[in-house]
């Protein structure tokens, strides 16, 4: 069974860092990209990132580039997501999704009208000024 579990959130102070990990089973990362994206309060869904662990591709949302951060652990079967220099309209519920499929998943986190093929439970973080 293929089972994505978001972690790491939770209160932290402007200006500080948080580092957010997605635990993957019932698939290796290698055969996945996995996505991140949030949904802060009253929002629609943003799409942040991917990564593709096979090859080390990543890519980044024009409005997130430069304070995220995106890697994986392939012994661990984890991917984390790094937010620096944190604001307080980061706060938002952060989900990690899993795609076959490279385009789709960049479709899904430009367009968002797709659907990866998992997604994860999410994890909140919520930033303080």
């Amino acid at each position: 069974e293929v089972q994505l579990q978001a972690s790491g959130g939770g209160l932290v102070r402007a200006g500080g860092s948080l580092r957010l990990s997605c635990a993957a089973s019932g698939f290796t990362l290698n055969d996945y990209i996995i996505g991140w994206f949030r949904q802060a309060p009253g929002k629609e869904r943003e799409g942040l990132g991917c990564i593709s662990s096979s090859d080390g591709r990543t890519y980044y949302a024009d409005s997130v580039k430069g304070r995220f951060t995106i890697s994986s652990d392939k012994a661990k079967n984890t991917v984390y997501f790094e937010i620096h220099s944190l604001k307080p309209e980061d706060t938002a519920v952060y989900y990690c999704a899993a795609d076959s499929r490279w385009h789709h998943m960049i479709h899904t986190i430009v367009i968002g009208n797709t659907t990866p093929d998992y997604w994860g439970q999410g994890t909140l973080v919520t930033v303080s000024s």
